[in-house]
């Protein structure tokens, strides 16, 4: 019964699969604000859960535009490169977040996140 706006990112938890590919399985996470932070109002919806992300360290990369699921997976790709074989992080999951409302057309800002073991 509380609305809360949107907030951002919105950040898509990604499980590639071998090809580099979205499996069918992702969850979409959003901020709950700061005025709710101490005390969420409570789920009516079962799938829904509340999770709190503790800190973490990630390699990220950072591109504009709509972002579809391609172009995660191809900038994705790029990071991977990027990094080579030497840098530790998970590699069964990634974050992909957008920052923008679907109203903002120029200046949109998109992120991949791999997080550092």
């Amino acid at each position: 019964g509380v609305g809360m706006g949107m907030t951002a990112p919105v950040s898509i938890t990604a499980f590639p699969a071998e090809d580099g590919s979205f499996q069918q399985k992702v969850k979409v996470s959003l901020r709950i604000p700061s005025q709710f932070q101490a005390n969420p109002p409570s789920p009516t919806d079962e799938s829904i859960k509340i999770e709190e992300r503790g800190g973490m360290t990630i390699y990220s990369t950072q591109f504009g535009g709509y972002a579809k699921e391609a172009d995660y997976v191809s900038h994705a790709a790029k990071l991977k490169a990027a990094l080579g074989s030497d840098a530790a992080y998970r590699k069964d999951f990634y974050l992909c977040n957008g920052y923008d409302p679907p109203m903002k057309p120029i200046g949109r800002r998109n992120e991949v996140w791999f997080v550092k073991e």
